[in-house]
């Protein structure tokens, strides 16, 4: 395999998530597209600040990203604020369900991004922050 086709292209970021949460686990999951959502993504039109994941009947779905319409679909275009299936195996999806049960743990995304022209996404297992746990983080950021 070449080194070209292995890269990751990255298509949006959640900066906010690591603002606002502790970070524990990352994983990385496929998404469930329309053909229309693709394109718009490689055009990088897309935002996952009001992201989350849910564990439903043991499926993982995406809630809040919200992917803006392909400028030059037609009616076959997608609602941008659709609920998204993630693509994980049943026993991750399972571990994760144990871990989300535990007090205060929560499913963020954290990225989106192709990897061998395939739209990845990556998930965290996260904590979220104390108002003085956010002011800690930027004091450091200052310092460094």
């Amino acid at each position: 395999m070449t080194t070209e086709s292995a890269k990751e292209k990255i298509v949006v970021t959640n900066r906010k998530a690591l603002h606002d949460y502790f970070i524990i686990e990352t994983f990385e999951a496929g998404i469930a597209l329309k053909g229309t959502e693709v394109k718009s993504l490689r055009q990088g039109s897309a935002n996952l600040q009001d992201g989350y994941a849910v564990i439903r009947n043991g499926e993982l779905w995406l809630e809040g990203l919200q992917i803006s319409p392909f400028e030059k679909g037609n009616i076959n275009n997608h609602d941008p604020k659709r609920n998204r299936k993630l693509l994980m195996h049943k026993q991750e999806i399972r571990r994760l369900a144990g871990k989300v049960s535990e007090k205060g743990l929560t499913l963020v995304p954290l990225k989106v991004y192709f990897k061998n022209n395939i739209v990845k996404i990556e998930i965290g297992l996260a904590q979220g922050k104390k108002a003085y746990d956010k002011r800690e983080t930027i004091k450091k950021r200052e310092v460094e």
